[in-house]
């Protein structure tokens, strides 16, 4: 005579399989039979106040901002052309020697420019007043013939 075919496992498998059969037909039943108490559209709806928080009560009219369209910007603003001519001051905020690259401080504009070893004339350093162009680049304005200033 050969053994069962039927292991422990099976037998565990096949259990969990039809609880878990079970537990989905009840939980069919329990929706049909709650159909009926379902919620209203005006329980259903979220607001949202004037900080951004949702909340179930509409907001206050009166405290309603209107926005124009025109004044709405999406994504980054776009950088307006300078002229390249024109020789500016700062302070370099950053450099590094050994990756030859660093950052200037526009002393007019406060903006960061990159500068690369390449277009300097001297070496520089870190709180060095320097002068220098800048050009467009694809990732941002860079200094070009930087010099310090005495």
């Amino acid at each position: 005579m050969s053994k069962s075919q039927e292991t422990f496992n099976k037998k565990e498998r096949e259990k969990k399989r039809q609880k878990k059969q079970q537990e989905k037909l009840e939980k069919m039943k329990e929706r049909k039979d709650n159909k009926e108490k379902g919620k209203s559209l005006d329980d259903m709806i979220a607001y949202l106040d004037e900080n951004g928080n949702l909340t179930s009560t509409p907001p206050d009219p009166r405290k309603r901002k209107i926005f124009r369209q025109e004044d709405m910007q999406i994504g980054v603003p776009k950088l307006e052309e300078r002229p390249a001519d024109e020789k500016r001051t700062g302070i370099v905020s950053f450099f590094n020697d050994h990756k030859g690259f660093g950052f200037i401080n526009d002393s007019v504009s406060k903006e960061r420019i990159f500068v690369h070893v390449n277009e300097l004339t001297i070496p520089i350093k870190e709180n060095d007043r320097v002068t220098f162009e800048v050009q467009n680049s694809p990732k941002g304005p860079v200094a070009l013939n930087v010099e310090l200033v005495k």
